[in-house]
């Protein structure tokens, strides 16, 4: 299981993203669903882009507060079977770690273009 924290990853790329939030967390989803990982994938977003919605092969997860907080229970629940978190929030690493969870930067979703 990937869970993409999806503030953390379009921030991560000076693109204009803030003009769009939601626009950049959608063109983020279907990037990932072009992804022929064989794994499932959830988007957590929050904010203005709690409005976006699933596709095939992408679950989004609108965090109803925080999205840190929603990634946490939501690595906490999963941590036995196996997943990874895609954020670069050092704060949040070492809190879904606590919990034995890996995580991955965004480059391994969303290379710099």
């Amino acid at each position: 299981m990937l869970i993409v924290d999806a503030a953390n990853v379009v921030g991560s790329v000076p693109d204009g993203w803030w003009r769009d939030r939601r626009g950049a967390a959608e063109r983020l989803r279907d990037r990932l669903a072009e992804r022929d990982a064989g794994e499932e994938i959830i988007l957590v977003v929050e904010g203005a882009a709690r409005g976006v919605e699933s596709v095939p092969g992408v679950r989004v997860d609108p965090a109803p507060g925080s999205g840190d907080d929603r990634i946490v229970e939501l690595a906490a629940a999963h941590a036995e079977h196996g997943c990874v978190v895609v954020t670069a929030d050092r704060e949040l690493r070492a809190r879904v770690r606590a919990y034995g969870v890996r995580c991955a930067g965004p480059r391994t979703v969303r290379p710099a273009d």
